[in-house]
């Protein structure tokens, strides 16, 4: 009789694993045991048939598991009896932890069904659905490591956890109404206990009718939600959550119903059905007469071409559309449309998690609260995804921003390495723990801008390392010295005996390329994003480096120019495409009298002296050659800035990217043609768009139409990529080209950049598990320091 110990790593707790096993098991007529460690499930099997079991162990796994290793080793037969499920262990490293999953066919069924013992009950879950990662406390996943911890289980629901052909064979959150947690509504104003609102689900639908906003907790953090199809409702959210123009992210109950607002292609459709249930940036319909269209009032997305849209993904979600218990309604009817479900949060903070901070925070903005008492031990935002067109390496889906469903998953590295820690940037801060072979980058941390964001960073950093016990040898963080992130590496190199190294902003973006696509070799790394502390003290980001593992060159740049007002600049843009102007006014003319009366001239073209009075105007022209005042920036950012208002498209960002977005938006399809620019010097090179600017002046002054503008200036962006690409390539013979940055979350610059450079003969890498923008820093860090560590290479370039 043959006998086997298999050791199996990757997501293979909080999935069903291991009554999977089991049952395989019995269908194979094998012997032996499966229990979870903290180093990930461990078989032992012995029969007749153990190599076809084995087989079926990693073709047949449950949909949620993901197997990475599995170790197989023959050893002696015990002799077993028979085959069980033995309790947990602490032994071994560490293993994976599963993401939160949606609910599942099985569990929305019998949400639905009156005959089923769970009918309508809020909490529904099984081994295949369910809150995984935000109740975790510890490893291994068993109950008592999780906040489930409080509620035990009724005779029932014990009966199934224990019964191997259930679907809640040992699923660790198994609930129901007679046992397991509950919700309650607290409307603002009254003393209303549960007792007084006996269908607390009920209530709320009939406050959102009356377009109420209501605070919402969900799997990992509380949603402020209200009618998206209540005009009035969306504008009172807006203004109470000082939400200025960015986007809401809005719920519906079905697809159908998403596509009467939306264009939705077959592979959206697949990525909103999808169990992590992401939000999914679609495009608009243009109503064209279509009497199935409809739209959502202008202010659940204001300036803005697309839409972000989800469904439901808890059993409360699904019961707020359609409660039959409320009004006998048919399955298929809904009480909304959409519901708007922005973050509960107030702004630049982290998503409330608690029921007393809820409470205490959100009080302003909501007009109840639908509560529950399952705790949430880790806080996890939305993920949202956009899909590319163009095949390349990884998942049709492009990272906007990477949370619940997706966080924990690792990343994968090209071999072992030591333990270490990637800080992060400040803006979309992530951070980034290796351990072994993996990268586990963190959920959406928010911007680094205030004490309660770096307590929720702490947190989570403390968790993820008990979790995955890493401990890190080293720390990485961004150059520029103001960031809070890097204030607080340095404080724990000062505390401890911990190694750290700086790492250069974009130089990092181009690594995080390197780490997920295993490259080790020399790259021409484009990066293109709005702001990064440079090596000479100036903002860069318009950047093109040639990288190793060794460090990175310089090798080209966009232009620079001065930012008037320093951050104010980045806020108000009119302000930098002022300077924009005087810097492309110079190549026609040097002498100031008359250079002063050309900017002038421009400036009036463009009616700048009309909207902002000609006193600001001259206190900008100023101010712009301080550079005490007014620092250079070769960001590429801030060069959409300065067109979308040069274009009068948007001369303000009341939220970051707001103009780049809103000139994206503009585009018109079919325009090929693009504007003059150059590639000066050597060593770096200088892109210099000041032609570009000139011309998009003339077009301004002939009136030429916006759209027609953002498409030429996107054209001219990518024929500089091209053209200084071919210009680095012909100077070091690298022929491999990544691409990071937050400006190639633009799907059009980056689908058209791809498609100019792989003709060229480039062979092309961008971001696959994690965004482009600065949520990815932290991986370049975290992989760049963990390689110079293996190759004995200095912590200093």
């Amino acid at each position: 009789m043959k006998s086997f110990l298999l050791s199996i790593k990757g997501i293979v707790q909080g999935v069903g694993f291991r009554p999977f096993v089991y049952n395989l098991a019995k269908e194979f007529g094998v012997k032996g045991s499966v229990r979870n460690t903290s180093g990930g499930v461990v078989i032992e099997v012995e029969g007749d048939r153990c190599e076809d079991f084995i087989d079926a162990v990693q073709r047949r796994h449950p949909p949620l598991a993901k197997i990475d290793t599995v170790d197989v080793r023959e050893v002696p037969a015990k002799g077993h009896d028979d085959f069980i499920i033995i309790s947990s262990s602490d032994s071994g490293s560490f293993t994976l932890v599963s993401p939160d999953a949606s609910l599942c066919d099985e569990c929305r069924n019998e949400l639905f069904n009156p005959l089923d013992r769970r009918y309508l009950y809020p909490f529904i879950n099984c081994t295949n659905c369910g809150p995984r990662y935000s109740i975790t406390r510890q490893v291994p996943y068993d109950r008592p490591n999780t906040t489930m911890a409080p509620f035990s289980m009724c005779t029932k629901c014990m009966s199934e956890y224990n019964e191997p052909g259930s679907r809640r064979f040992h699923a660790q959150p198994n609930a129901c109404s007679q046992c397991g947690p509950a919700v309650e509504l607290v409307i603002k104003g009254r003393d209303c206990s549960v007792e007084e609102i006996r269908d607390p689900i009920k209530t709320a639908i009939d406050l959102l009718k009356q377009g109420a906003i209501i605070a919402v907790k969900g799997i990992g953090g509380f949603h402020l939600c209200c009618d998206a199809e209540n005009e009035t409702a969306v504008q009172k959210l807006r203004e109470k959550k000082r939400r200025s123009n960015k986007p809401f992210a809005v719920m519906s109950p079905a697809t159908d119903i998403i596509k009467k607002y939306c264009a939705v292609s077959a592979e959206e459709d697949r990525l909103l059905k999808d169990w992590r249930r992401p939000i999914v940036l679609l495009k608009k319909r243009v109503n064209g007469g279509d009497k199935n269209e409809i739209a959502l009032p202008y202010d659940v997305a204001p300036k803005n071409k697309y839409l972000g849209f989800m469904l439901p993904y808890t059993p409360l979600h699904y019961l707020l559309f359609h409660n039959p218990a409320a009004d006998g309604l048919q399955s298929a009817a809904y009480h909304f449309k959409a519901l708007v479900m922005t973050s509960g949060n107030i702004s630049e903070e982290p998503i409330v998690i608690d029921n007393n901070e809820a409470a205490d925070k959100l009080s302003d903005i909501a007009d109840a609260f639908l509560f529950h008492n399952r705790d949430i031990f880790m806080r996890v935002d939305d993920s949202v995804v956009k899909i590319k067109s163009r095949k390349m390496e990884g998942t049709a889906a492009r990272f906007v921003r990477r949370a619940r469903g997706f966080v924990p998953d690792p990343i994968l590295l090209k071999d072992d390495g030591p333990d270490v820690l990637g800080c992060g940037a400040d803006l979309k801060n992530c951070f980034a723990i290796t351990k072994g072979n993996y990268a586990v980058v963190s959920q959406h941390m928010g911007d680094m801008e205030n004490l309660e964001t770096l307590l929720f960073f702490e947190e989570t950093l403390a968790n993820l390392k008990q979790v995955y016990r890493s401990e890190p040898v080293a720390l990485a963080y961004d150059l520029h010295p103001g960031y809070l992130s890097t204030q607080w590496a340095l404080r724990q190199i000062s505390r401890s005996d911990i190694k750290g190294y700086a790492v250069q902003h974009h130089y990092a973006h181009i690594a995080s390329v390197m780490a997920e696509n295993g490259l080790t070799d020399k790259v021409i790394g484009i990066a293109l994003d709005g702001t990064g502390y440079g090596t000479d003290g100036n903002l860069w980001g318009g950047e093109f480096l040639v990288c190793g593992i060794g460090g990175f060159s310089r090798a080209a740049h966009f232009n620079y120019m001065p930012l008037p007002g320093g951050e104010r600049a980045i806020k108000e843009c009119w302000r930098t495409a002022i300077s924009a102007i005087v810097g492309a006014s110079r190549i026609r003319e040097r002498d100031p009298e008359r250079l002063k009366r050309i900017v002038m001239e421009n400036l009036e073209a463009v009616s700048f002296v009309d909207r902002y009075g000609y006193e600001t105007v001259e206190m900008m022209l100023k101010l712009a050659v301080n550079r005490q005042f007014s620092p250079l920036s070769s960001g590429a950012g801030r060069l959409f800035d300065a067109v979308s208002a040069l274009a009068g498209v948007c001369d303000s960002n009341t939220f970051e990217g707001e103009a780049a977005i809103a000139l994206e938006n503009e585009i018109e399809e079919g325009i090929s043609d693009s504007y003059a620019f150059a590639v000066l010097g050597s060593g770096p090179l200088n892109i210099d768009f000041s032609e570009t600017v000139l011309q998009i002046i003339d077009e301004v002054k002939s009136g030429e139409l916006k759209s027609r503008i953002a498409a030429r200036f996107h054209n001219t962006i990518v024929d500089a990529i091209a053209a200084a690409a071919s210009r680095i390539r012909d100077s070091y013979g690298i022929g491999h080209v990544a691409l990071s940055g937050g400006v190639f979350q633009n799907s059009y610059i980056f689908e058209r950049a791809v498609g100019a450079l792989e003709p060229l003969g480039f062979k092309v890498f961008a971001n696959i598990h994690v965004p482009c923008n600065d949520a990815c820093i932290s991986l370049g860090q975290a992989y760049l320091l963990r390689e110079r560590l293996k190759a004995g290479l200095p912590l200093s370039d």
